[in-house]
């Protein structure tokens, strides 16, 4: 049985539109704080506070190249997960324009 303060953080996570556009993203990527700026078209301490929450509840992992922190899906603890993740809008579109506009990766030029 899992914790009610675990599945409280979990919940609050998932209660905002910009960190709902995040999980679609990173369900096709793995992306920079830079590259969810260009995509969101938000502050960047705004991202950070968002991926901060969701990593707090365990939602996205980081992994760290150079000075450069990427962040992936995680959700490992939570098995019920994988349907609310399907029922979100398809980002791909985003992510080709940011290629597209060769903002791909712009922090780590």
């Amino acid at each position: 049985m899992m914790e009610l303060d675990t599945l409280v953080e979990f919940h609050k996570a998932l209660g905002d539109k910009t960190r709902l556009k995040i999980l679609a993203l990173l369900q096709v990527e793995e992306l920079c704080v830079c590259e969810l700026v260009e995509i969101l078209q938000t502050s960047q301490p705004a991202i950070s506070q968002h991926l901060r929450k969701m990593r707090n509840a365990k939602l996205v992992k980081e992994q760290r190249r150079g000075q450069w922190v990427f962040y992936s899906l995680d959700g490992a603890l939570y098995p019920f997960l994988g349907p609310i993740l399907e029922v979100l809008p398809d980002m791909q579109g985003e992510i080709e324009r940011l290629k597209a506009e060769d903002l791909k990766v712009i922090c780590c030029d």
